[in-house]
């Protein structure tokens, strides 16, 4: 049983850091958008776990956002934070900077992404509360239920 103890996003919160190879990029010499959203599901993953205390699986990707190219040669950086939890289910925010070897940081993607926590049979499971102790945590959790509400929307519930 997950202990129903509110946690604070920064409990869960993953930093994953991925060199791009030749074998990630394209033939422009550009991380494949596939490649880096493979790198996103598991950061949110991580987090969700984290957050959860279990297994928890992909439900949806939403509002992916690619803002510039990541080269063959650039470091990626993806940060993932829980920004909404529901009973089961809970919202992560992954922003994935391009690094140079000068250590600038550039936004690259920033995207939602849906857990869902489960038991040891597979199905769904409650996860703790999040516990949202400053201004800049009530202003992500609101705009998370604006994203929820839209979701539902779009899929007709």
């Amino acid at each position: 049983m997950t202990t129903r103890n509110p946690r604070h996003p920064d409990h869960s919160e993953t930093v994953m850091t991925q060199l791009v190879l030749q074998q990630h990029s394209n033939a422009v010499g550009t991380l494949f958008g596939g490649q880096l959203l493979a790198w996103v599901d598991i950061a949110a993953g991580v987090c969700a776990m984290r957050h959860a205390g279990r297994v928890a699986v992909t439900a949806s990707f939403d509002e992916v956002a690619f803002k510039l190219p990541v080269r063959h040669g650039d470091i990626v950086v993806l940060t993932a934070r829980i920004t909404w939890v529901g009973r089961t289910s809970m919202e992560i925010r992954v922003r994935a900077e391009r690094e140079g070897l000068d250590g600038a940081r550039e936004l690259a993607l920033e995207a939602f992404t849906t857990f869902v926590a489960q038991d040891d049979a597979g199905q769904p499971t409650p996860v703790p509360p999040l516990r949202l102790d400053s201004d800049a945590d009530r202003a992500c959790y609101a705009e998370a239920l604006e994203r929820r509400a839209r979701r539902l929307a779009h899929a007709g519930r």
